[in-house]
């Protein structure tokens, strides 16, 4: 998980049996409200991060820093709205609360990458294609029906936002592995390309935690489906 939303509203009350220790409890709920609050607090933060760790260089239009920043935004956006569909449909607590987290934290990288465009002094969009920075994003988009690595394609995110009961917990985890593959993959060919040390220590946090979160998912799939 990459971080937690604090502020809980209301917990639901526990249903379990009296001495039933293997009656798992309810998950924490939070009111749409508190949820918007958190994700524009994720989002200002990264604004507010990308600012205080300024770099001395400034990638230009073309760069694959700049390619990267503006394709990582896209990819995290479809990213936001998996976990949110988690959240408000999945049935298990353990899925509830990995939504919320990566909606959270990928709304906060947002952010940040935002904030380097902008220091960068170029647009948050451009003419270049997605995946033009990366040497083999062509190739990828191509084989994937012109979608960035790991991304669910329209079909897919439908059939999300139509699932129901334990189908929304399994579905998301299934996409969201994809999703995050797809984004350790994009993370990966920065760090090799780029010596910006900004850009690297955030490509490889953005790295590690998903890398953590592939392994969580596997744990609750083989929980959900044992």
């Amino acid at each position: 998980m990459v971080t937690s939303v604090e502020a809980e509203v209301s917990t639901n009350a526990d249903t379990s049996a009296p001495g039933d220790s293997t009656e798992r409890r309810p998950a924490p709920r939070y009111s749409l409200v508190v949820v918007a609050i958190a994700l524009v607090v994720g989002l200002l933060a990264g604004y507010a991060g990308g600012w205080i760790t300024p770099t001395l260089t400034r990638p230009g239009e073309g760069s694959p820093e700049v390619g990267f920043a503006r394709d990582m935004s896209a990819h995290h956006a479809q990213a936001v709205e998996m976990g949110l569909i988690a959240f408000r449909n999945a049935t298990d607590p353990d899925t509830q609360q990995i939504g919320i987290d990566i909606a959270a934290a990928q709304q906060g990288e947002i952010g940040t990458m935002q904030t380097w465009l902008r220091f960068w002094g170029v647009d948050t969009s451009g003419p270049q294609a997605p995946m033009a920075w990366m040497p083999d994003g062509a190739e990828a988009m191509r084989d994937r029906g012109n979608l960035m690595p790991g991304m669910a394609t329209p079909e897919q995110m439908a059939a999300l936002r139509a699932a129901t009961g334990i189908q929304v917990d399994l579905l998301f985890i299934q996409l969201m592995r994809d999703h995050h593959l797809g984004g350790i993959h994009m993370a990966d060919a920065i760090i090799d390309m780029t010596d910006d040390p900004e850009v690297i220590k955030v490509a490889t946090t953005m790295k590690n935690t998903q890398q953590t979160e592939i392994a969580n998912f596997n744990t609750l799939e083989k929980r959900l489906t044992s």
